[in-house]
């Protein structure tokens, strides 16, 4: 840490006006390709508060070319633009310069405010602010999609996504990881088939990750916007329809933008600022892509676990994440009424103790004892692994009557050949789906991918709001 203070301090002294002292400098996050720190130092004018981001090691921040990005100085690049078109962000004061020694990164004022999407919902000193935050987030993103990236110098910076390539390059990345989910090559056939017809000339630049736990928020509104670093040129409306996204309205679907607004008013917004009004359909499909991508997204954590890249508990848990989205997805596609399988008792070869009392056991250990003792990631993991075991618990009632039930459905659905087990039986059928051998309107189809992806998200994660939304069209 004295490197890192020494070679901070120089690093301020060459590009910061006013600069005096380094007072203290303390790590604040942990990420696998980034850190942060808070940093206070003496200033001419007083006593200063920045905000360090830089990649984790102080080397190079790494590339996907899955989802490829700007790079941290591509970032306090987009921000300064950003700031400057009127959209809230924290001034950028220095960019890390290579003979820093500190790898890359960039420093900028430190703003105070609620980044937690859960948070934002329920504080009551933000109850005022709520009702006006989806309107707002249409001007902020009229303002971003504004930006001439030519003029701005972005286009050298930035990767140009078109609509279809986004959708192609997802569900190749899906089909790597070798699992059969019909119900998302389903969402990437209906994508492909309903692309939509653009809003605007050209492609324009994309936050591409703005949502609930990406703003700052304060009682006087949206103070920042962060996390640039998948920003691109595409498609604008991307962005409206991933604040939309359910997995980013912490349990309130009843308010699909972020939470706490309207898609009315967002749109309201949006056309206040930039006097372009978004078709609801258009903003619909990007809806439906942006469950289609959190779908992979959550799966490739499992492609991660599995191949050791990261064997954290909290791996698979996220994975299992993936018949949330799916069931989203399906709200939006394929809605219509559905059964729940019941459950059964939980198959053990012995009554003492019955092989979910062991379960229940250790669950309540890591969640109820140790999770106390604890603090910080792993008292979140201990959370995170009693969890899973409620998955497993769940699984063993209710798994047996759901997997029955999906492969008779799949039996009807498709030609079976002898000896196919429900894997194989899956995997007919999204082979059908991805060669365009099974019509996305053949019958029995959307009831079965619906009744299907509920009943897992019954086990996975019954609490999730897309379930209740599902059940909902019973009463229909």
């Amino acid at each position: 840490m004295a490197d890192l203070d020494e070679r901070l301090a120089a690093a301020l002294g060459r590009g910061l006006p006013g600069f005096v002292a380094l007072v203290s400098v303390r790590r604040l996050s942990g990420g696998a390709s980034q850190e942060t720190y808070r940093v206070e130092i003496e200033s001419t004018e007083g006593p200063r508060t920045l905000a360090l981001r830089r990649a984790a090691g102080g080397g190079a921040k790494e590339r996907s070319a899955a989802i490829p990005g700007p790079g941290l100085a591509g970032e306090a690049r987009l921000m300064q633009v950003a700031r400057e078109a009127g959209v809230p962000e924290p001034e950028v004061v220095l960019i890390l310069d290579e003979a820093d020694g500190l790898g890359e990164g960039f420093l900028m004022e430190w703003l105070e405010g609620e980044t937690l999407g859960g948070k934002i919902l329920k504080d009551p000193a933000l109850a005022e602010v709520r009702s006006t935050l989806a309107f707002e987030c249409g001007r902020i993103l009229a303002r971003i999609h504004g930006i001439d990236p030519d003029a701005a110098g972005l286009a050298g910076i930035l990767e140009e996504q078109s609509t279809r390539a986004y959708v192609e390059q997802l569900w190749a990345g899906y089909r790597s990881y070798d699992t059969p989910q019909p119900m998302i090559d389903y969402t990437a056939r209906w994508l492909l088939d309903h692309l939509p017809e653009p809003v605007y000339d050209g492609p324009r630049l994309v936050h591409n990750d703005f949502r609930n736990g990406n703003l700052m928020i304060t009682p006087e509104g949206i103070t920042a916007v962060l996390d640039w670093e998948v920003a691109h040129l595409g498609d604008p409306v991307r962005d409206l329809g991933w604040i939309c996204t359910n997995s980013w309205r912490f349990g309130r679907h009843d308010r699909p933008v972020g939470g706490f607004g309207s898609r009315e008013s967002l749109l309201e917004g949006y056309e206040a600022e930039s006097g372009v009004r978004i078709p609801p359909s258009h903003l619909r499909w990007w809806e439906v892509f942006g469950s289609f991508w959190w779908a992979v997204g959550t799966l490739q954590m499992a492609a991660m676990y599995r191949g050791g890249v990261d064997a954290s508990v909290e791996r698979p848990g996220i994975a299992r994440r993936s018949s949330e989205c799916q069931v989203d997805c399906a709200n939006l596609i394929i809605p219509g009424p559905v059964e729940l399988v019941a459950a059964g008792p939980a198959a053990s070869s012995l009554d003492m103790p019955r092989t979910d009392e062991l379960l229940e056991s250790v669950r309540d250990f890591l969640r109820d004892d140790l999770r106390g003792r604890l603090k910080g990631r792993d008292a979140f993991l201990s959370l995170v692994a009693s969890n899973s075991l409620d998955i497993v618990l769940r699984e063993l009632t209710l798994g047996p009557a759901h997997v029955a039930a999906e492969e008779t459905r799949l039996r009807d659905l498709v030609e079976a050949g002898d000896g196919d087990d429900l894997d194989a039986l899956r995997r007919r059928l999204v082979s059908g789906l991805r060669d365009g051998g099974v019509a996305l309107d053949r019958p029995g189809l959307a009831d079965h991918l619906r009744t299907t992806v509920v009943n897992q998200l019954a086990i996975d994660q019954p609490r999730y709001s897309g379930l209740a939304a599902a059940l909902a069209a019973n009463d229909d």
